[in-house]
């Protein structure tokens, strides 16, 4: 499978890649708190924010397929757009991600039960403007902190990117005991690559 710049496969056609070759990798991009939660079987967690400090070794390690999995599908565009440009071109990422494979009763590994990074944004996000709307009642300049949210949202929407979404990826909640090591990540995708 060769791709094009905007690769994307569906949840039915990864089912039915990963069933027709085992050599397929896939690979999880989401915090090592949303992967326990639930992730697919057979998929390596490599979290977005690792990618580029491995960026090198990922691509060293890759020899097949691979298939870029994330919540809604987000974060792994934008990890095929950093592997794109480190050569890989064998890459689609899985159209709606987990929320999709989810939505469609693909089957998951599932351990402990965490909320995921965008459901944790809309939380602090909706709750620091909530709490600054009402704190505006004795204290008007707090409606700033409200339009400073919205605006930080407006950005990331047009950006695609999110900074209150980052941030809380590096809270103990998103990362649990076991916490991905991401040498063993790519020793494990070296290991399904033969190399």
């Amino acid at each position: 499978m060769t791709t094009t710049p905007s690769a994307t496969i569906r949840v039915d056609a990864t089912r039915a890649l990963v069933a027709f070759d085992p050599d397929v990798l896939l690979v999880d991009v989401r915090t090592p708190g949303e992967y326990e939660t639930a992730h697919i079987a057979g998929a390596v967690n490599l979290p977005l924010d690792q990618v580029d400090s491995h960026l090198q070794h990922i691509v060293a390690a890759a020899g097949t397929t691979m298939v870029i999995v994330c919540q809604s599908g987000n974060r792994a565009e934008q990890c095929r757009t950093k592997l794109a440009a480190a050569g890989l071109t064998d890459v689609a990422v899985m159209t709606g991600g987990m929320n999709a494979w989810l939505a469609e009763d693909g089957p998951v590994v599932r351990g402990r039960q965490r909320w995921s990074l965008e459901r944790q944004v809309r939380l602090a996000a909706g709750g620091i403007v909530l709490a600054s709307i009402l704190v505006s009642i004795w204290l008007p300049a707090a409606r700033y902190l409200a339009g400073f949210i919205g605006a930080g949202l407006a950005f990331a929407a047009l950006t695609d990117t999110c900074a209150m979404g980052m941030m809380l990826s590096k809270l103990p909640y998103n990362r649990p005991r076991n916490t991905t090591d991401v040498r063993q990540a790519i020793t494990r995708l070296l290991d399904r690559t033969g190399r």
